[in-house]
């Protein structure tokens, strides 16, 4: 016995199962995972050059451009993230306000570590910068991630 389904269209390669409705409308939708990967990635290359030379005299220069770098790759990524229409935001803000509570905790937490242990203040700012972005970009990340597979709602129009 078997149960009678719809044809798919063929992938890649002639192989069934085709792109279906979620996949088409992602299609439209910027890199926003690629860019927060990217943000991270900056921000922890950062931490760990920081984390190396702690305690000793070394430049700040280098983990202060990654810092940097990252700052602007984040703002770029939070814009792309604002002019995505239609998209699901009660979703996305729902998923980004408690994701943002847990990373704030996890960033403070730290925070109160590096102060703690008496970090210089040149380093405590930039420790403080880094953490920062690590707090905000992986809630947008992860509110992206889930909000980008919801149905979007429609829009009322008036006749």
């Amino acid at each position: 016995m078997s149960t009678a389904t719809a044809p798919h269209a063929p992938g890649p390669g002639g192989a069934p199962g085709g792109p279906d409705e979620v996949d088409l409308r992602q299609a439209d939708l910027p890199p926003v995972a690629r860019l927060a990967s990217l943000t991270l990635g900056l921000v922890v290359a950062g931490g760990i050059i920081m984390a190396a030379g702690y305690g000793k005299a070394h430049s700040l220069i280098p983990p202060a451009v990654l810092a940097g770098a990252a700052f602007v790759v984040l703002a770029i990524n939070a814009l792309l993230v604002a002019r995505i229409r239609p998209f699901a935001w009660t979703v996305f803000l729902r998923v980004l306000g408690w994701a943002l509570l847990g990373y704030v905790v996890i960033a403070g937490i730290l925070e109160f570590v590096f102060i703690y242990d008496h970090t210089p203040a040149k380093q405590l700012v930039l420790f403080t910068c880094l953490l920062v972005l690590f707090a905000v970009d992986v809630p947008l990340l992860l509110a992206f991630s889930v909000a980008r597979y919801q149905p979007v709602p429609a829009i009322n129009r008036s006749p």
